[in-house]
């Protein structure tokens, strides 16, 4: 088959390019960090695009003309949801009643979610042409959708393209004043420079290349200064911590035998010091089926191990006495095992922590894919945890995923602890994708982030997204770091920006459309 009938093949170029071009995506993100592909991907994601969208009148004109533009994003969603998300699948493997829903969870959410894509090449497609005001257009659909993929329900920011970057410090640091979603759009604007060479040849196509190209490099002279530069308002007050990565398998229906090793293996992981002031940060998910009052029943464990000097931060399940309302919680509990704070999560995973439309579904058999049967009750508005000069905002596991939970923070928070039990991801690209979302968040809230991740990585992650010690998932042990208290009102606030580039971007595409 020569070039020519390829081009004219309807099935590879709607259904099977896009499909593998989404499915190649994948490599653009952690663990892989192959930025590189984006500048090809969605290039030729583009062309395909315009080269539908003209021929359709002619030999596809069998089939709605509108129909053909749809499946050429929907397949590339397919495709790009697919192979990003698939370790999803992997947390029905713990309880056997799940088994029989790994193919239709592997296939079914990249299905609703390839959606997103599908509706917004459908919306521009037969605007976009082989010009530079279509490549706004472009980019501009692609980033709303996103925007409205992190929004929609309970929201699924997850792979926004702008996370391709998360590898590189320096290109990043844009994130702070402007914001993820606007830099999502500047990415893929950036993503789709290559397409200005393919143009026809015409001085006006060099000039915008050359203006993003100094853009780019305006930007890393930015990031380099501000990665390089010394942190300002610091106090000369210090705090130490410690996270403890226990590698823990996640099981289900624990002993009390099983508990009492799971608390004690933590204490030596923990190696506390009795005489050194620290915070210890246990991850999420070690206590599995149990709740606070339940594990009281150790707390000589805790007692003979740690002293006055020691606050220990961990994951736990709590119940409301009054409704019996259950949460996942973070708790901070003293060296006599005494709550002294409970932070209840707020972003709960859709079927992993509540069942939507719970009564008709359990009718049907079905639960939450954690221990229990009966949903988490969502957390309300709470207030940070105050220790002394520190001043933390808690999340916990997902929710560290959701730039809207960094813009409500406190504005005088000067730490950023994230808790997380990520054995539900397996041995996959799951917890590598994870903890991108954690350096991104950093740098939004110009505030240190301290995670703590049960089979996951385990890190220190400074206030510019600079990952200052780690511990690699299914690698046990701890890491200890002497935090400097940096207080910082430069944090990001709103998407305010991401609005006035989507506005700007429309304006110069009805702008350039019928001139370039």
């Amino acid at each position: 088959m020569n070039i020519k009938k390829i081009f004219n093949n309807k099935i590879f170029l709607i259904f099977l390019a896009p499909f593998f071009l989404g499915i190649s995506s994948t490599l653009s993100f952690q663990p892989f960090n192959l930025t590189f592909v984006n500048f090809i991907i969605l290039p030729l994601f583009f062309l395909i695009i315009t080269y539908v969208s003209k021929r359709s009148k002619n030999i596809y004109r069998r089939k709605p003309y509108l129909q053909n533009l749809f499946f050429i994003g929907y397949m590339f969603g397919f495709g790009f949801f697919l192979s990003g998300i698939y370790w999803i699948s992997y947390s029905l493997t713990f309880d056997e009643k799940f088994v029989y829903l790994i193919p239709i969870s592997l296939v079914l959410m990249p299905m609703l979610l390839g959606l997103f894509f599908g509706i917004a090449i459908v919306s521009v497609g037969a605007f976009l042409k082989n010009n530079i005001a279509s490549i706004f257009l472009f980019c501009c659909s692609l980033s709303f959708f996103d925007y409205m993929r992190s929004k929609i329900l309970t929201g699924f920011p997850w792979n926004i393209w702008g996370y391709s970057w998360s590898w590189f410090t320096e290109m990043i640091q844009i994130l702070n004043p402007i914001g993820l979603f606007a830099f999502n759009l500047l990415s893929l604007t950036l993503f789709c420079a290559p397409l200005l060479l393919v143009f026809k040849k015409k001085l006006s196509n060099l000039y915008i290349l050359s203006i993003i190209i100094l853009l780019s490099f305006s930007n890393y002279i930015y990031g380099s200064f501000m990665v390089n530069s010394s942190p300002k308002n610091t106090d000369q007050n210090s705090i130490n911590i410690k996270l403890i990565s226990p590698n823990f398998d996640l099981e289900y229906n624990l002993s009390s035998n099983q508990i009492e090793k799971k608390l004690q293996r933590l204490v030596k992981f923990s190696e506390p010091n009795k005489n050194k002031d620290t915070i210890f940060i246990w991850p999420e998910g070690v206590f599995t089926g149990y709740d606070l009052d339940e594990l009281s029943a150790y707390k000589k464990i805790v007692e003979n191990n740690f002293s006055r000097k020691h606050t220990i931060l961990f994951g736990i399940n709590t119940k409301n006495k009054k409704n019996g309302e259950i949460y996942n919680s973070l708790v901070a509990v003293n060296s006599s095992f005494e709550k002294i704070y409970q932070y209840n999560k707020k972003k709960l995973v859709p079927f992993g922590e509540f069942i939507p439309f719970e009564k008709q579904f359990n009718k049907l058999g079905l639960k939450k894919i954690t221990e229990g049967h009966g949903s988490f009750a969502r957390g309300a508005v709470q207030e940070n945890l105050l220790i002394n000069d520190l001043n933390i905002l808690p999340l916990i596991c997902y929710e560290i995923i959701f730039p809207e939970m960094i813009q409500k923070m406190n504005q005088d928070t000067n730490l950023i602890i994230n808790v997380s039990e990520d054995a539900w991801f397996g041995k996959s690209i799951g917890p590598h994708q994870h903890f991108a979302k954690a350096i991104f968040r950093a740098v939004e809230s110009n505030t240190i982030l301290a995670r703590s991740a049960n089979q996951g990585i385990t890190a220190f992650i400074d206030n510019r997204g600079k990952v200052i010690k780690r511990l690699e998932p299914y690698e046990a042990g701890n890491i200890e770091l002497e935090i400097l208290l940096n207080s910082s009102n430069y944090k990001n606030r709103n998407d305010l920006i991401f609005f006035v580039l989507l506005i700007t971007y429309t304006i110069i595409f009805f702008t350039l459309r019928n001139k370039l």
